[in-house]
């Protein structure tokens, strides 16, 4: 894909309601926008992106709004080399926060759960679920890195460190269930004992 060609959009949207201006800006930033000053933002030109921007503009008008869609075939070189960076400034401040959720809260969680001996299957899952989300998170932000940002490799890292500690955590939660089950009495189960009436029944037959 050819990275060196960009589309800029200069758009307005009407102050009220402000969801409406809300929404346009989170689309945006969604698809991985670097916003160059407030209602101006840039974005490589591919397939993909154009197809999601058309859908934003129509969005625009509807609301009563205004844009300018702008193709940049050739930029100054020192410009774009400001865009780039700005682009991979952008994927590292979002790897970073991966980084901080995985170093903190992900692995706090379990330390507090080791703590409690919280060794559950229930616990085990939530926590898979929340490394789940992690990836779904990473994966996102990995599609909108098109300079490769050098935090990337640490993000991933991070997220095998967390795999690593639900793996441990998941041991624990199993052994602890082998260990509640090899103390439980098996059930014994007992003589069927028949209804008194049943009895008398049964011996009056017999007589």
């Amino acid at each position: 894909m050819d990275l060196h060609r960009y589309v800029l959009l200069i758009y307005q949207v009407p102050s009220q309601p402000s969801g409406a201006r809300v929404g346009v800006w989170r689309e945006l930033k969604k698809m991985g926008a670097l916003y160059l000053q407030q209602s101006v933002c840039i974005l490589p030109e591919l397939d993909t992106l154009l197809a999601i921007l058309q859908k934003i503009t129509e969005r625009i008008t509807e609301q009563g709004g205004n844009y300018h869609l702008l193709p940049l075939s050739e930029l100054p070189q020192e410009e774009e080399a400001k865009i780039i960076d700005g682009f991979i400034a952008q994927s590292n401040l979002q790897y970073d926060e991966i980084i901080e959720n995985c170093d903190i809260n992900f692995s706090k969680e379990i330390e507090f759960e080791t703590f409690r001996l919280n060794f559950t299957y229930a616990e085990a899952e939530e926590i898979g679920q929340e490394l789940d989300k992690i990836r779904r998170w990473y994966d996102r932000v990995v599609e909108r890195d098109w300079f490769g940002a050098a935090q990337r490799d640490i993000a991933r890292q991070s997220i095998e460190r967390c795999a690593k500690m639900l793996e441990e955590f998941e041991e624990k939660v199993f052994l602890k269930q082998e260990e509640d089950e090899s103390q439980t009495t098996p059930l014994v189960p007992e003589k069927k004992q028949l209804h008194p009436r049943r009895t008398e029944r049964t011996n009056q037959h017999k007589g």
